[in-house]
């Protein structure tokens, strides 16, 4: 049985994300969350406590072996844009825009 964890709105651009989400993906859930804690990436936090929380989810709610567990799927969806202007010469405005994503971990025993 697959448990699963959403972030919903993390203010980082889901491309970014993609990147850290590549290094555990199919991994152990200790091995990933060892991966996670030494991956110099602001994304690796978020994705740390997506998937601390995926793995409580399976322990508390469908008594799962912790150390069974492995991450099965991680993918990263884009969220909402959040539009901006930003004041340039000659009364013009350049776009800013900032990105969000939703990202999904997804936990199974073996």
């Amino acid at each position: 049985m697959e448990v699963k964890s959403t972030a919903k709105s993390v203010r980082i651009a889901s491309r970014k994300v993609r990147l850290v989400l590549d290094l555990i993906r199919g991994k152990d859930a200790k091995e990933a969350m060892a991966i996670l804690k030494f991956t110099p990436n602001h994304s690796a936090e978020v994705i740390a406590k997506v998937l601390k929380s995926a793995m409580a989810n399976a322990t508390h709610n469908y008594q799962m072996d912790e150390d069974k567990l492995y991450v099965k799927a991680c993918y990263a969806n884009e969220g909402m844009t959040m539009k901006r202007f930003r004041a340039v010469s000659k009364g013009r405005g350049h776009k800013i825009l900032k990105r969000t994503s939703h990202i999904t971990v997804v936990v199974e025993e073996r």
